[in-house]
């Protein structure tokens, strides 16, 4: 009996004493919850919120009896939900969301802290070469939605660069000329970036407001000629167009400050409104907004609008937004890695690569069966459309992938079909492999960055050079005349003047 209480009291004691243990182990789940601090470029991503007609009659493979792709919920909460239904810990989203490179990276330069973010090519480019990036893990360059689902052609490009270590594309594109055909006079006058300079659309076309776009398209007017005999090998195309030597800068000024005098505006944002109410007649504009913009001037109901979206023939600028870790915010912890690339295969996964486009009107990195269902059930041909034009995207999906959509919403050179430089919606998502054959990707400025920026600065505000000796002489008289002025009051009137730690005296 004593032996037995003694064992009683000493399992008792036990019991107490692994209990904290057992509760601990218990709730550790919800006690260890990671937070992954995400930022991404402004309405980039799916929010939710979708109507019911919205709902994309496809298969999915990821759906309850594989039917439909819906945004019901914000992709973020969409995300969160699986992961810790899906993992050993928790993950909380801090997503926020940035205008700009120079905007990300300014945050960055003052401190802010970020563990996962989506820069385009150049500055992840230079951060990489800052040092400032997470390599990804084995596990996910070679398993998971990511490597299992990204086109081909991306995977490629990304190689070729050497980024593939460091960044996953998210989206991707081209920049061209969003134009009006009824007010166009000529095809050819939008089939080069010479139109940023046509007189005859003086005050009529916008250009994007920042020195990367505007000194892109610049050089593709200082280099027109050359790029449209298409004689040049990738390699000295991407050689003119990346072109920052000093003389190659000053020219770019010179002519930068032509196109000012001719265009509507350099803008932001602007030129999307202005090309649905018809204020100017061409925007020199980023493929995904061209979607936008051809959408809304279509769906117009007081002045429907059929515009088109134009690729230069002297080249287009291939550009890529993709997801970097960053060495400051993962710090070497396996589970903020674990959750960051959890988060972009989530992303990658088909479905989800459906809902962002569809969301937001830009191209998914991500290639796969669903998403090519996607892109013939949203461009692929009426029944009763009689010509009907397989449009090739094999390059980017693989295999023999087409599109049967309606030839009438593309711009074939004469009665080449394999030559399309123009389109509609289709077109400009997707565009055609002999305008992906003369794109070039824009590289990091480098220590060019200051003179370039200088440059810019002379051309989007006042150069001290553009002002003629006249103004400079009438400007020094006149504040030769205020000094002399001051000068006679101060000696004329009794004027208070304040003296430190003395107060006021009056002065004669």
């Amino acid at each position: 009996m004593i032996k037995f209480k003694k064992f009683t009291a000493l399992l008792s004691a036990f019991a107490l004493s692994v209990l904290p243990v057992f509760a601990f182990a218990g709730c550790s789940k919800e006690d260890e919850t990671i937070t992954l601090r995400v930022s991404n470029w402004e309405e980039y991503i799916d929010l939710g919120g979708w109507s019911d007609d919205e709902l994309i009659d496809i298969e999915n493979p990821y759906g309850e009896d594989g039917a439909g792709i819906f945004g019901k919920n914000s992709m973020v909460d969409d995300f969160t939900e699986w992961f810790n239904s899906t993992h050993d810990f928790n993950v909380k989203v801090e997503y926020s969301t940035f205008g700009t490179n120079e905007d990300l990276y300014n945050r960055l330069s003052l401190g802010d802290v970020y563990d996962l973010v989506c820069p385009s090519d150049y500055m992840l480019m230079k951060l990489i070469a800052e040092g400032a990036c997470e390599e990804y893990s084995e596990q996910f360059l070679n398993e998971g939605e990511y490597a299992e689902n990204v086109s081909p052609y991306i995977d490629g490009v990304f190689e070729s660069y050497d980024w593939n270590k460091y960044a996953a594309c998210y989206m991707w594109g081209t920049t061209g000329i969003v134009y009006n055909p009824d007010k166009v006079d000529d095809i050819a006058d939008v089939s080069s970036w010479n139109i940023l300079l046509n007189e005859k659309y003086k005050r009529m076309v916008t250009i994007k407001d920042n020195v990367r776009d505007a000194y892109f398209a610049t050089l593709g007017v200082i280099n027109s000629e050359k790029l449209r005999e298409g004689t040049l090998s990738a390699e000295q195309r991407s050689a003119l167009l990346n072109d920052v030597e000093g003389t190659t800068i000053a020219a770019a000024e010179d002519v930068l400050k032509r196109i000012k005098d001719n265009v509507y505006s350099f803008e932001t944002d602007a030129g999307k409104l202005d090309m649905v109410t018809g204020k100017v007649i061409a925007n020199y504009q980023w493929s995904g907004d061209s979607v936008f913009i051809m959408d809304e001037a279509e769906s117009d109901e007081s002045n429907p609008t059929e515009l088109w979206y134009s690729v230069p023939d002297e080249c287009t600028n291939l550009w890529f937004d993709g997801w970097v870790m960053l060495k400051k915010g993962i710090e070497g912890s396996e589970r903020k890695r674990t959750a960051a690339e959890a988060f972009v295969n989530f992303l990658s996964r088909p479905d989800n690569a459906v809902r962002n486009m569809y969301y937001i009107g830009y191209t998914s990195a991500i290639a796969g069966e669903t998403v090519l269902d996607y892109i013939n059930w949203n461009y692929g041909a009426e029944e009763d459309v009689q010509d009907v034009y397989a449009y090739d995207v094999s390059y980017f999906f693989g295999g023999e992938a087409a599109v049967e959509a309606d030839a009438s919403g593309f711009g074939f050179d004469g009665e080449d079909r394999t030559s399309v430089n123009r389109g509609r919606q289709l077109f400009a998502q997707y565009p055609s492999e002999n305008v992906i054959e003369r794109s070039v990707v824009m590289l990091d400025f480098g220590d060019k960055l200051g003179e370039i920026n200088q440059m810019w600065i002379n051309v989007r505000c006042l150069d001290v050079k553009d002002i003629s000796p006249v103004t400079v002489g009438i400007v020094a008289a006149v504040v030769v005349v205020i000094a002399v002025a001051v000068c006679l009051y101060v000696f004329r009137y009794r004027i208070f003047v304040y003296r430190p730690k003395k107060g006021y005296k009056r002065v004669n």
